[in-house]
Formats: structure tokens, C-alpha cells, sequence
């Protein structure tokens, strides 16, 4: 690994969320996790606060399936948009931080759900190519921050703005900000 390549900023495991000047419709206002991210291979994440309103049972009704009835199903981006993923995610109270696990088999899923993971489905995921994310980093167009407990267990209607709204005052008002800035 070369110093240019230790000293670039890798956001694996963090959270993204959605400056409120980002208008794509596809990511407005949305919160993401960063499976993975390298400056030369570009990054790949889910989106977590777009419910798809449908469970896994609704979209899935082969009888190998029915264990994983349940499980709700995201938007997880505009890539691959074809593709059922089933992501598990674990808090470690000990180390304060976020497990997951993706691209899950039906019994691993099955399994990680019976031992107290959340397991949940997207359709589709995000994606960008080497150098894309940071470009987008630089405009300003993402907020970066560390995953907390609530981004499995809150309510996902409300995340991105409980999230921004925790990251103090100057967020907190970027968190409140309208749609349309114009008719404030």
C-alpha cells in the first residue's frame, strides 16, 4: 500500500446522510450505510430509511421462504434494482458499534434472524465507482458520521432527521430545513 492509499479516507462501516441540497430523487434526504468503500474501487452501501412497504413473504411466496415472511423490505439504492438482498445487522454494546452481514443465503438469513439479528431485505443498493463518493464528498452533497444503535431499532420515517438533528445545532436546523428552501 502506497502513502497515498493509507492516507485516504475510507468510509467503510459509516453512516451517510443526505445533505438537504441533494435533490436525486433517488437519495433525497436519505440516510445510507457504507458496506464497503475504496478510493480506487469506488463504495457500495443500502439505503435504510426508504421501506419498500411490503415484507419478504409479500414478495417471495416459494415455502422455503416463509421463516423469512417477515422481514421488511427497503429501497436500498437505484442500482440493481431486480435484486432481493437480505442484510443482517448486529449492535456490539461491547465495542459501541455496527455489525452486518450481506448478500445473505436464505438460511443464513433464516439463522441470523433466530439468534436476535435484524435482518432485513432491500431491493437493490447504492453504488459508486473509484473516486465518485469522494467527488460527491467534496460538494458537500453527504454528511458523514458513526452509526448508532438507533438506525436498527428507530423509526425509519424519521431517521435522517433524528440523526442530523443529534450531530448539534448547525444540523440540527439543516435537519429542519424545507423541501424547497424558497418558502421558508
Amino acid at each position: 500500500m502506497t502513502s497515498d492509499e493509507s492516507s485516504q479516507l475510507c468510509l467503510r462501516g459509516s453512516l451517510i446522510l443526505a445533505d438537504p441540497s441533494l435533490q436525486d430523487s433517488n437519495f433525497h434526504r436519505t440516510v445510507l450505510l457504507l458496506t464497503e468503500h475504496r478510493h480506487d474501487s469506488g463504495a457500495h452501501g443500502y439505503v435504510l430509511n426508504r421501506p419498500f412497504s411490503k415484507t419478504a413473504g409479500e414478495l417471495l411466496t416459494a415455502p422455503e421462504f416463509k421463516p423469512l415472511a417477515k422481514v421488511p423490505v427497503y429501497i436500498g439504492g437505484p442500482v440493481s434494482t431486480e435484486q432481493l438482498t437480505f442484510v443482517a445487522f448486529k449492535w456490539d454494546p461491547g465495542s459501541g458499534g455496527l455489525t452486518w452481514a450481506t448478500h445473505l443465503t436464505r438460511e443464513d438469513a433464516k439463522h441470523r434472524l433466530e439468534n436476535g439479528e435484524t435482518v432485513r431485505a432491500f431491493v437493490g443498493y447504492s453504488g459508486w465507482a473509484g473516486g465518485q463518493l469522494e467527488s460527491e464528498l467534496k460538494r458537500r452533497s453527504w454528511i458523514t458520521r458513526k452509526p448508532d444503535r438507533s438506525i436498527i431499532s428507530g423509526n425509519s420515517d424519521s431517521l435522517w432527521s433524528d440523526l442530523l438533528s443529534s450531530m448539534g445545532p448547525w444540523f440540527h436546523l439543516l435537519s429542519r430545513m424545507p423541501d424547497d428552501p424558497g418558502l421558508n
